[in-house]
């Protein structure tokens, strides 16, 4: 058993969350995902992804899950041909001192007022909430990176969000399967879920999510899914193994030594649209 994770574990379970929230935002121990630190590689990686499914940015509504508080990847998205962005976090308010940079850079899209930096509302939409809340105009387009990870109810949330998609719409998100103690990318499966909830799992969730897990959810709600893997670590996975608890493993290396994927879908399945109804 490895005491330096589990102290680590143990310190991340326990640790306030507005001191992980200040962590973050400085990016001090603690990363964030790729659309709050690098947003514009973020975007680059979507319209590559679109495009080679012959799909485009043009002139569509899209719905960013998870923004994480920084606004640059709703400028990103509109200045790569998207007509207006929404961002949708629950929990991460906007990072006002990061986003203040943006006034300078898109003043078509935000201004300072009374100290806060302020969205358009002819291109950007803010919400604040539990997606299955939301009751708005529906999407064609709905992306996310590094964030169903961390999601308590995969499911539930996925079945709303696909509520909230065109008939003709499409999802896009990037999902890390990995403990995010990076160095030891399986380590968290080798605990029970009473285990996991009661005093490792970190105060952001880790749903501990396998490569099936994803395909059965997203497989309820739309009728074309790819799930294609876009990393591996085959000796991190063999040297785990032994200590991986069998309702983690599916008897196939090639899935289960899976560390980042891709999920594509498209074709609404009625009982989903049913959701926010």
């Amino acid at each position: 058993m490895n005491l330096i994770y589990l102290s680590l574990r143990l310190v991340r379970h326990f640790m306030p969350e507005p001191l992980t929230r200040f962590l973050l935002r400085r990016n001090w121990i603690i990363r964030p995902g790729l659309e709050t630190s690098e947003p514009a590689a973020a975007v680059a990686r979507y319209v590559e992804t679109l495009a080679a499914h012959r799909e485009s940015l043009n002139g569509t509504r899209v719905l960013v899950f998870g923004y994480g508080g920084n606004f640059s990847i709703g400028a990103e998205l509109l200045r790569a041909g998207a007509a207006h962005v929404v961002l949708l976090d629950r929990f991460a308010p906007p990072d006002n001192r990061r986003n203040r940079a943006l006034v300078e850079t898109y003043p078509k899209y935000f201004a300072l007022k009374h100290g806060r930096v302020r969205a358009a509302a002819e291109f950007v939409t803010l919400i604040h909430d539990d997606v299955k809340n939301v009751k708005t105009a529906p999407f064609d387009l709905v992306v996310s990176t590094s964030v169903y990870e961390h999601l308590d109810d995969p499911q539930g949330l996925t079945s709303a969000l696909a509520a909230l998609t065109k008939p003709s719409g499409a999802h896009l998100h990037y999902v890390d399967l990995r403990d995010h103690y990076f160095k030891l990318p399986f380590e968290m499966l080798a605990f029970s879920e009473k285990t996991w909830k009661g005093w490792l799992n970190p105060t952001s969730n880790l749903n501990r999510f396998r490569l099936r897990d994803y395909q059965r959810v997203f497989d309820s709600c739309f009728t074309n899914v790819e799930m294609n893997i876009v990393a591996r670590e085959p000796e991190a996975f063999a040297k785990a193994r032994a200590r991986i608890r069998p309702e983690f493993l599916g008897g196939d290396s090639a899935q289960d030594d899976v560390t980042l994927i891709q999920v594509f879908a498209r074709g609404l399945k009625v009982d989903s649209r049913q959701v926010n109804k």
